[in-house]
């Protein structure tokens, strides 16, 4: 799975709710409809989290397929390529997979942020 332009080069350290971030946003997100965007057969995702990734709607952070989450672009260039922010899937495995999840599937994004880690109401049932 690809990560955020703007939250790291190859691993994601670095994320955000803000609009215009191009960053991954962590925690935990509802599945909800699909849809054919511009990225093709996609998966519309609601963020359960205030302050953290309830922008996610807004944001358009879907999962998709992209052609840079490839082994062949992970060969060409040193690492996978990457979204605005959405979870993006090899091609040939996304509609599978978002068939799989659509619909009130619970997804959790993880990443090595403490600040995440305390200000989950989620994680640390306040």
């Amino acid at each position: 799975m690809a990560h955020g332009k703007n939250s790291g080069e190859n691993l994601a350290e670095s994320f955000s709710n803000d609009s215009r971030s191009l960053k991954s946003c962590l925690g935990f997100f509802i599945t909800a409809e699909t849809y054919v965007g511009k990225h093709g057969y996609s998966l519309r995702l609601d963020g359960l989290e205030p302050g953290i990734n309830d922008n996610a709607r807004t944001r358009t952070i879907v999962i998709h397929g992209a052609d840079y989450v490839s082994t062949d672009f992970a060969n060409q260039y040193g690492r996978l390529g990457r979204s605005w922010g959405c979870p993006a899937l090899p091609i040939n495995n996304s509609k599978e997979i978002i068939d799989k999840i659509s619909k009130g599937s619970c997804i959790f994004v993880y990443g090595n942020d403490p600040e995440y880690l305390k200000v989950s109401k989620i994680l640390t049932d306040k």
